[in-house]
């Protein structure tokens, strides 16, 4: 498995994710990706960041790995956790460290 990166997520920002739950789909646009804080152990083999999702169903979706497409990244699978919820939704978060 590659090691993903905030610069795989940044050219992405504003695009549609595609959730999968089984037979159906949820479309998601990646709000935001930014850098974490510093690296905390010397040798990580990335650098921490994170990832905010927009979802515009007033569904909340449980925090769990999902398996998510995207046009310019494929298929991924993302721990989501709901954090936010707002006039325009929901707005889950991934954590990368």
């Amino acid at each position: 498995m590659e090691f993903l990166t905030l610069q795989n997520f940044a050219s992405c920002v504003g695009q549609a994710f595609d959730l999968s739950l089984g037979e159906s789909t949820v479309p998601l646009t990646l709000a935001e990706a930014t850098p974490g804080g510093p690296q905390i152990m010397p040798g990580m083999r990335r650098a921490p960041f994170s990832l905010l999702f927009r979802s515009q169903s007033a569904i909340v979706l449980p925090q769990q790995i999902y398996r998510m497409k995207n046009a310019s990244l494929g298929a991924l699978e993302i721990f989501l956790v709901p954090v936010a919820r707002d006039k325009q939704g929901i707005v889950y978060q991934a954590v990368f460290n």
